[in-house]
């Protein structure tokens, strides 16, 4: 009995957010629950079946919403991903979740002259400052950061300075070494 009631009451709701039509579905959120599905989850008329029907009889919808979300942060994750050549090969990179990376990631596809230097590094200037949040920072093979601001600088040895951090391309030290110890290199960002 009470799954009928309360599948009737969603009915209702549904019913009567469709019958107030688009004059009123703009109007006080408090006096028709239908329009605030927030205070009301099971009126929201374009709620899953699934979802509506978990809500009638009493079993958890949470689980399957919760998966969903996580599929939803993983696609966009996918989609927000950027990649990195190293001359004509792409590199696997772990990106870091900061600013300085979102403001990288807003100015691409982005290609960027790459000279030696110090016998451990890579550095190219972006054409503009991006936002920083520089620390003293010892670095590894494989690391990329930002410097001053304007420069991304990827290293195949290590150094220390003040630097924020970018990311970090996931290979060997040799490997790194090959990619970048035998002259000038052009990394795209896109």
């Amino acid at each position: 009995m009470k799954k009928i009631c309360i599948l009737m009451a969603v009915v209702l709701l549904t019913l009567s957010a469709c019958a107030a039509g688009p004059d009123n579905t703009a109007g006080n959120t408090e006096a028709n629950p239908a329009a605030n599905p927030a205070a009301n989850p099971t009126a929201n008329p374009t709620a899953n079946p699934a979802e509506a029907q978990s809500a009638a009889d009493g079993t958890n919808s949470d689980v399957k919403t919760a998966g969903t979300a996580e599929k939803a942060k993983d696609d966009s994750e996918v989609e927000n991903t950027m990649k990195l050549l190293i001359g004509q090969k792409e590199v696997p990179v772990t990106w870091e979740e900061n600013a300085s990376v979102e403001a990288l990631r807003a100015l691409c596809p982005l290609t960027i002259q790459m000279s030696m230097y110090g016998g451990f590094e890579q550095v190219g200037p972006i054409g503009q400052s991006i936002v920083s949040d520089d620390v003293q920072t010892n670095t590894n093979y494989g690391d990329i950061v930002l410097y001053s601001g304007n420069q991304v600088v990827i290293f195949y040895g290590s150094n220390s300075w003040a630097y924020t951090r970018l990311g970090h391309v996931n290979l060997s030290q040799k490997e790194m070494s090959d990619l970048l110890s035998k002259g000038d290199t052009v990394i795209t960002l896109k």
